[in-house]
C-alpha cells in the first residue's frame, strides 16, 4: 500500500472480525492479473458523460435529483450554488453535472477519487468507463488513499460493530445481521486494508457526503449493478484530486471540486472559503504542452475559485482559427 496508512483508523463498519469467519468469501472468479497484464493498454477518453439542464418541479429537492441522475449530494449543491437544496422552486433551472474528467491514476480496476466523491470502474476488454457517486469518511475518519485490492465479497453481510462505535452507542448489539437496520446494505466488497470496504447502505442520503467512518458507501442500486462484475483480486486505487485536467475534442478542460475541508463547509454553511491548489500553474502548463501560450489563466483562476465540479475549457482560440473566423465573417 502507498499513501496514508489506514491501520491507524479501525472505526469503519468494515469489521475486521468478519475476516476470520469461515466460508465468508464470495464465490466468484478471481481477478486474472496475468491476463490483464498481457492485454494492450486501452486509450480511454479523458471526459465521460455530459452536463445537462433540468427545470425543477415543485416537489423536487437536490438530494432526490442527485440520486435520480447518478450523482452525489455535494456534487449537485456545488454545481447549483445559490439554490436552496431543499426547495429549489418550481421552474428553477438546475444544472445536472454529469460530465466528469477521469482522475489521474491507473486505468484498471477501480479508481476512486475522494475529492469528487466518485468511483470509476474500468471494465475488462476496454469497454466504456462507468462512474458512480460514493460517500466517504468524515473529518476525523478520512477515507485513506493508496493502492489495495478487493480481497473478499459478501452478499447480505453482517455488521460486526467496532468497540469504538458501541462505546458511543451502547444500545447497539455486537453484531447486526442482514436486514433493513444493517448500515452495510445488501452488498459488501472488502479491501486489503483492515476494516475498510466498499458497501451499500441503508441510508442513501449519505452518498456524495463525508459522513462515514472511512468506508465507501454506494447507492443500493449502484452497488447491486456493479457487484457481480467486480472480481476478487481486482486492483483498487484511491486518490484525492480536487482539480483535474484533461482533453476533449481538441480542448483542454479543467474541473475543480471543493476540497475535503471545503466539502464539509459547503454542507454546513452553504458556502466555502477559497483555497489554493498546489502547483496548479505547473500542472496546467504540463497538460497544455506546446499550447501553453493559449491558456486563459483568468478562466483557470475563476474555475478553481468557483469549484462547481463542471469541466471548463481553458484555451483561447488560436490566431489561425481566429483568422479563419474573421475571413468567413467578411465574405
Amino acid at each position: 500500500m502507498s499513501g496514508e496508512n489506514p491501520n491507524r483508523r479501525v472505526f469503519c463498519a468494515g469489521l475486521a472480525a468478519a475476516f476470520a469467519l469461515p466460508g465468508a468469501a464470495f464465490a466468484g472468479q478471481a481477478y486474472n492479473q496475468a491476463a490483464a497484464a498481457a492485454k494492450p493498454a486501452t486509450a480511454y477518453p479523458d471526459l465521460i458523460g455530459e452536463v445537462r439542464h433540468y427545470f425543477a418541479h415543485k416537489e423536487d429537492t437536490l438530494l432526490d435529483l442527485a440520486r435520480i441522475n447518478g450523482l452525489g449530494y455535494i456534487e449537485m449543491v456545488a454545481a447549483n450554488m445559490g439554490l436552496d437544496p431543499w426547495i429549489p422552486g418550481a421552474g428553477a433551472e438546475i444544472v445536472i453535472p454529469a460530465a466528469h474528467l477521469l482522475p489521474h491514476g491507473p486505468r484498471e480496476g477501480l479508481l476512486l477519487n475522494v475529492a469528487d466523491q466518485r468511483l470509476y470502474y474500468f471494465p475488462p476488454g476496454g469497454r466504456p468507463v462507468e462512474s458512480y457517486p460514493i460517500g466517504t469518511g468524515q473529518e476525523a475518519w478520512a477515507t485513506p488513499t493508496g493502492t489495495t485490492r478487493i480481497v473478499r465479497k459478501k452478499r447480505n453481510p453482517s455488521w460486526y460493530v467496532p468497540k469504538s462505535i458501541r462505546k458511543e452507542k451502547p444500545t447497539l448489539p455486537p453484531v447486526v445481521g442482514p436486514g433493513p437496520d444493517n448500515p452495510l446494505g445488501q452488498h459488501a466488497m472488502y479491501l486489503g486494508w483492515q476494516s475498510y470496504l466498499i458497501h451499500g447502505t441503508n441510508k442513501p442520503w449519505g452518498v456524495g457526503r463525508r459522513v462515514s467512518h472511512g468506508c465507501i458507501r454506494m447507492y443500493p442500486e449502484d452497488i447491486a449493478e456493479i457487484f457481480p462484475r467486480i472480481a476478487v483480486g481486482m486492483p483498487v486505487t484511491i486518490v484525492n484530486q480536487d482539480v483535474k485536467l484533461g482533453w476533449h475534442k481538441g480542448e483542454l478542460l479543467i474541473e475543480a471540486h471543493p476540497n475535503l475541508d471545503q466539502n464539509l463547509a459547503l454542507e454546513e454553511t452553504g458556502k466555502f472559503p477559497p483555497a489554493a491548489v498546489p502547483e496548479l500553474a505547473y500542472r496546467v502548463s504540463q497538460a497544455a504542452g506546446p499550447r501553453i501560450d493559449r491558456v486563459d489563466w483568468r478562466a483557470v483562476e475563476d474555475t478553481v475559485k468557483a469549484r462547481t465540479g463542471i469541466p471548463v475549457p481553458i484555451l483561447r482560440p488560436s490566431e489561425t482559427s481566429m483568422g479563419g473566423a474573421k475571413r468567413a465573417s467578411e465574405s
